[in-house]
This record gives structure tokens, sequence and C-alpha cells, in this order.
């Protein structure tokens, strides 16, 4: 089946129609009525619809200044619904890569300029520029070696190829495009398996270098389809490679979902000089729950005894007074000064009582690192996490504070859904200190037995211990400890009634966390391998690959939770699935 890259027919927006007419502009010739294309440019053109189709590409031509712009359209519908929102995609929408060329010159002439966007995705399309700038770097690159003598032989015998095999060989997602590449040898594909029915990874070894995602492609089929290739493998593992010098991540349990800037400090100082903070403004007024939720994980984490092992990773905060410094510094921490800017942060429901600006200037009045702090905060978050409405909240947990919690990139989610058609998946129960979450939403779930990681016995083995049953993570988590009480289901029910049922005010005061007193504990899904260790109702994954968090609670003093809630329960799975479901459509 051809791949569909029409543009969509519904849109409501005036300057978005504008540019949909524009996007399909037909070409313009020369004053004398001809095309002057170079005839390497022609055959790279008909290289790429040979290949790709005819709605894969929009050319417009301008003769008269001899210059031609390209568009290739990138279908990105095979990134997961959950994936495509953390990463503000639109999946049902292609990703144009434009290229400008000097028309009767082609590779013999200028740089070609590049842009990338989603006509109507204006908005806080990071991985657009993250795209953009890596494409930037292979264009500029590639073009010191190009001209067009040396890509006829090349294009000659891949045309008659490519013609010989085209019909039922159409490449039809960007996943499946990596099969043409000299791929990592730990990727097996399978083209029965995977997300939303596309080919997808599957594991075979121990994971290879990152930078295997920057092969170049072959350049049989010229310089268009190698861009496409390149761009198609390169989308599915943005999030593991820093959005400023584009080298990969270091992280314990490997990459995490969102795209993020490494700690390497020549690019914390571009990341944070330049500007590309301004996102953090969105947040505190689209989700101030879920930022009042990393702050007070944050806090947490700072407050440890155990603070200098899993207060991890530690900012790394450029001085406002003094762009030339760090006023934090993971390789001279202080964790007083920290504490100092953390409790000059502002509370985040007073934050929504007026604009950003004015915030920022109260905040810098208090302690001017305590704005350049919130930001780090937000932004170093790598995992996706979004407030559950009351109405899609999983009602036996009986917590207000519930969110949807996914921090798997796209290559484990797809290896997760492999595994997942191959021997079923079940749910379970993860509970962990307070104060070990601000490291797990930026590291993800890590196999910390025996390592300095861990807190509580290895008695079952190395692995990441879940229970189906929520009073055994409960403890895990500290709940039932302190201040904390195991209350009956009966009063249980009572306290969450009375939440619903009290003022506005209240109801305002219940979206964020009031108590310094919280225990947190996560949903997740698990793979039911033959790995899976089961000792009665402690599970125990040697496999981090085969563990995804999907749903975090929190608790506050006297908001404890049921301490018999069992996931296999089939009432109990049904309604884990239907808010599942519910949240995959909405968001």
């Amino acid at each position: 089946m051809e791949q569909d890259l029409t543009w969509p027919t519904d849109e409501s927006d005036g300057e978005a129609e504008a540019e949909s007419e524009e996007f399909c502009f037909p070409s313009q010739l020369g004053e004398d009525g001809e095309s002057h294309r170079h005839p390497q440019l022609e055959a790279d053109i008909e290289m790429l619809k040979e290949k790709y189709g005819e709605n894969a590409i929009v050319i417009r031509e301008y003769g008269s200044i001899d210059d031609i712009s390209i568009d290739l359209l990138v279908n990105v519908s095979f990134l997961d619904d959950e994936i495509a929102t953390a990463w503000k995609v639109l999946s049902n929408e292609a990703i144009v890569i434009r290229l400008h060329f000097c028309l009767s010159q082609y590779l013999d002439g200028p740089d070609p300029s590049v842009e990338v966007f989603q006509p109507s995705n204006k908005d806080n399309f990071g991985i657009g520029l993250q795209l953009k700038k890596v494409l930037r770097t292979f264009v500029s690159q590639q073009w010191k070696h190009l001209n067009n003598e040396s890509l006829q032989n090349q294009h000659s015998k891949g045309l008659n190829l490519l013609r010989s095999n085209r019909i039922g060989k159409k490449l039809r997602s960007p996943l499946s495009l990596l099969t043409h590449l000299h791929r990592p040898q730990n990727f097996l594909f399978h083209p029965d398996v995977g997300m939303r029915g596309k080919r997808s990874l599957e594991p075979d070894g121990p994971p290879q270098h990152a930078n295997a995602a920057k092969t170049l492609p072959t350049l049989e089929h010229g310089f268009l389809v190698q861009t496409m290739l390149y761009a198609t493998q390169r989308i599915p593992t943005l999030n593991e490679f820093c959005v400023v010098c584009d080298e990969p991540h270091v992280f314990q349990n490997g990459p995490m979902l969102k795209p993020a800037v490494c700690a390497r400090e020549l690019c914390v100082f571009a990341f944070q000089t330049l500007g590309v903070m301004t996102g953090a403004a969105a947040e505190v007024a689209t989700g101030p729950e879920v930022v009042d939720l990393l702050l007070a994980m944050c806090r947490s984490a700072l407050e440890s005894p155990r603070k200098s092992i899993i207060f991890d990773p530690y900012p790394s905060v450029v001085d406002p007074n003094d762009h030339k410094s760090l006023a934090f510094n993971p390789k001279k921490k202080n964790y007083e000064r920290l504490q100092k800017a953390l409790d000059s942060i502002m509370s985040i429901r007073e934050m929504t009582q007026g604009s950003y600006m004015d915030i920022k200037k109260q905040m810098d009045k208090q302690d001017h690192l305590a704005h350049p702090l919130l930001q780090w905060v937000i932004s170093s978050n790598r995992s996706h996490i979004v407030k559950l409405h009351s109405s899609r909240q999983l009602s036996f947990m009986h917590t207000p504070h519930q969110f949807l919690l996914l921090s798997s990139p796209p290559a484990k989610e797809a290896r997760f859904r492999a595994a997942k058609k191959l021997y079923g998946s079940s749910f379970a129960f993860h509970g962990s200190h307070t104060e070990n979450w601000h490291s797990i939403l930026r590291n993800g779930l890590v196999n910390a037995s025996y390592t300095k990681l861990q807190l509580h016995g290895a008695a079952y083995g190395k692995g990441i211990y879940l229970s189906p049953i929520s009073s055994i993570s409960f403890g895990y988590s500290g709940m039932g400890k302190g201040q904390h009480r195991m209350e009956s289901k009966n009063k249980l029910v009572q306290n969450c009634n009375r939440l619903l049922t009290t003022s506005q005010m209240k109801m305002l005061q219940a979206r964020f966390l009031q108590s310094r007193n919280l225990n947190c504990i996560a949903l997740c899904e698990v793979i039911t391998s033959k790995d899976l260790q089961k000792h009665g109702n402690i599970w125990v994954c040697p496999m981090s690959d085969h563990v995804c968090t999907r749903f975090f609670f929190v608790y506050e003093d006297g908001q404890v939770g049921d301490a018999n809630i069992n996931t296999q329960d089939h009432k109990v799975q049904v309604e884990i699935l239907r808010i599942l479901g519910t949240q995959s459509l909405s968001l």
C-alpha cells in the first residue's frame, strides 16, 4: 500500500488555509515557458517519485531567479498517539522538509537552505527545530563531497534497480525505511508486530551505540532520496541525542521519551542563553499541577539524607547575571544554595493568577536563581506527565492526584509491543520513596538491585520489583510509616467523596499538593514472559525493556491508598484499560 501524504481538508484557521494553498501552488516556469532543471535534479526527482509516490514531493520552480523549492513530505503516522502528543507532533500530518536548490546547477550550486515544519503545527514544534538542525548539518557535510557528475552513474544503476523491484516494494513507514540502511546489529525487523501494525524493532543482543542512527544512507538513489532516508531514520531516535550538540545522551537506563539538552557545559550554556527555555511559560500555564509535582519531587530528593546518591541529575543552570558561568554546576554541588533557590520559587497555584512575566519579576526579587531553576526543573523532565481529569481517574485509587505517566521512547515502546504480542502483558504496582522519583522521571525505572541506589533488599534476585497487590507496593513507597496510616476502605471512600463535594476554592486547592509528607506509587504494564519471576505477590522483572509506566499516584497526609487493590481482578483490569483507551483518544 502506498503512503498517503495528502493534507487534511478540514482546516479552520485562515492562516493555515493560506499556507495550504501556497503549498499546493503549481510549478513556475522560466520566461521562455521552459523548465531549466538540471538533468541530475530531474533524475533525482523522478527517483524520489518512483520510490515514494507522487504525493511525497511538492515542487515550485522560479525560473526567473534560477531557484527551485522542493518539499519532501515525511509520513509520521508510525508514531504512537501518546508519543506524538509528548513530542507535540501531529501524527496525521506529514512533516515537511523544504529544500531550496539552484535550478540550473543543483549539486554544483550553493548549499540548499533547509526548513522543517508542519503547516498546522506552528507552536512549540521543538522536534521540528531539532530535526532542522540535524538536517542542516547533514546537508552541509554532504555538500562538500557532492557534484552532479559523480552521481550520474550511481543514479542510472539505482533507477533501473528500483524500477525492477517497484511492485510491492514501496516503503510504507519511517521505521521500515531503516531496512534499506546498514542498520545496527542489535535490531531485527518483523513486519507483523509493533506500533500500530507497522514494522518495528525487536531486540537482539546488547545495545549498540546510539550513533548508529547517524549512518549515512546510500547515494545510489540520488540526493533527495538520501535526505528522505536520513530524516526518517533520525526522527524515531531524536530523543536519544542532545538537542544542541546532537551527541548521544548517557542515561542509566537508556534514552527517555522527551528530547533534551545533554549535561555538557557548552550545550547547557547554548541552550539556556539562546532563549530556548521560553517553553517554560507555556508549561506553567497549561500544566501547573504537573509543575507542582515536579517541584515536590525535586524538593523531596534535595531534602533526603541520601541526596548525594539519589539527587540525579543535579541541575546545570547558567547564572543569569553572568552568562559565562554556571550558578548550579554538577561538578561543584552546593545543596544549601540550591535549597534556597527552590524555597524562593513561588507557589504554582499563585503562578496561575497573573501573567507569567509578572510572576517572573516577583521570583527574581526573591532570588535571581529561582526562575532559572524552575526552568531547569521543567525542561529536565524527560517523561510525559498529564494530570488526569476527575472523570478519567481510576476510582479505586482514592486520590485526586492522578497522572498519566509515559517515559518510554519510541524504540522501547516498539520492543515492548512486539514482546506484548508474543507473551502478553499485565498490570502491577511499583512503589518507591518520594525522594527517588526526581531521578526516575528523568532516568526511567532503573534496575537498582545490588547498586548504591538500592534502598530495600533484593531477597528475590536482581530486577525491577512490582506487585499486583497495592499494599505491598505502598509498603515500598513508605506508606503506613510516619504520619501516614492505612485507613479502611469505607473511610477512604468518605474522604474521596468529601473532596469531590467541597466548594470551588477547595477544589482549586485540591488540584495542588498541600503537604510535604507525600507517598507515590506507579501503575506499570509488564510483559508476562518466562523472564518475569513471580514469588507469590512479589514480581521481579530483570529486563527493564519489559516494564513501562502508565499511571502515577500521589498521596498526602490522611489520603492513603486502599490496601486491597488487586490488578488481576477483572473489574480493575477493565477500568485500567478503559482509562488508557480514553487517554489515547483524547491526548
